[in-house]
């Protein structure tokens, strides 16, 4: 569930409007709206005032399984991968010439 939709439904549970919501948790009516439409994102202080406010608790609880898994062939490949990045930043030069010089680019014809 994302912070909008939590917002909206503890606030719908406790019967508040937008407004009661808001001057139970000192902030306004369209602050309200603009965290249930997804408009604005609350930081998690304000999240769990507004919760609080709606006679609502945010809580963390462990997933029941990992949100991202991670196979052994895409490690290898992002281990080459960075392997590859880092020799070319090793053939990079580590002295910077104080006067930059471009190549030369072909003219066109007109």
């Amino acid at each position: 569930m994302d912070a909008a939709s939590a917002i909206r439904a503890a606030r719908r549970r406790a019967g508040l409007t937008q407004g009661a919501l808001a001057g139970r948790a000192g902030t306004s009516q369209a602050t309200v709206s603009a965290y249930e439409s997804g408009r604005k994102q609350p930081s998690v202080a304000t999240l769990d005032r507004l919760l609080a406010a709606a006679g609502s608790r945010l809580t963390v609880e462990p997933a029941e399984r990992p949100l991202v898994t991670v196979g052994e062939s895409q490690l290898v490949k992002a281990g080459h991968g960075l392997m590859e990045v880092l020799a070319l930043a090793e053939a990079l030069p580590t002295r910077h010439e104080r006067r930059l010089r471009y190549p030369r680019l072909a003219q066109r014809a007109a």
